[in-house]
């Protein structure tokens, strides 16, 4: 009973593909944010780090400045977080502009409270009850939660996927298709699969797709 109690004491929330994203006020080094109102009409991916001035961690936040152009043109804001205080923020990011050139032109997330990292389930207590795992949410226009991503502290995530998954989730919605393994952009696309007997022999009539058989078909999209 013991063990159970103290299982239930360090069990945060752990937010789900599909809830909405939940809301929150916090001090960032971009200002004050009510996320609930931030970013409206865009995707937002919200993605914590264990600490600032660590080395695996600068390669990341350095790794979504560098590319925060893809971003933008993908209507989406960035948003860091850990459990950090918004001074220890402010001289992380002008030690990097320093010594690297590349500067963190997004808000970061001062969690010293912890508040946030509970809220999204990015402090995992078998990890570290003190450090926010690498968590990624990618969060759409009406503030839900389409994908999650969660990695170890001592494993640097992936950049090239965030994107390809970000735009991938924008395409799917865009074009009403699924997409395949290993999709990217400019690949043919899935689409649904008959639900009828007429849409079927619609289907098996229809030259303009790539089938593999009548359930597994593929076509081209365009923007």
């Amino acid at each position: 009973m013991e063990e159970l109690n103290n299982f239930k004491e360090t069990t945060y929330s752990m937010p789900r593909i599909g809830d909405v994203a939940p809301d929150f006020e916090a001090l960032t080094t971009k200002g004050k944010i009510r996320f609930s109102e931030y970013a409206k009409e865009k995707w937002v991916v919200m993605f914590s780090h264990p600490a600032d001035f660590t080395p695996v961690c600068t390669t990341e936040m350095s790794g979504f400045a560098t590319r925060k152009a893809e971003f933008d043109a993908l209507n989406t804001e960035l948003i860091g977080l850990s459990i950090d205080s918004i001074h220890s923020h402010l001289a992380w990011v002008q030690n990097v502009r320093e010594n690297t050139g590349v500067y963190f032109d997004f808000p970061i997330i001062a969690d010293i409270d912890m508040k946030v990292s509970k809220l999204y389930g990015m402090l995992q207590p078998n990890e570290s009850e003190t450090a926010a795992v690498r968590a990624v949410f990618f969060i759409d226009p009406n503030k839900k939660i389409r994908l999650i991503m969660y990695y170890p502290l001592n494993v640097g995530r992936n950049m090239n996927e965030i994107l390809r998954v970000l735009e991938a989730l924008q395409v799917s919605d865009k074009h009403k298709v699924a997409l395949p393994l290993d999709w990217n952009k400019g690949d043919k696309a899935i689409v649904p699969p008959p639900k009828t007997l007429d849409e079927l022999n619609e289907r098996l009539q229809d030259t303009t797709l790539e089938k593999v058989d009548w359930y597994l078909a593929k076509k081209e999209i365009y923007n």
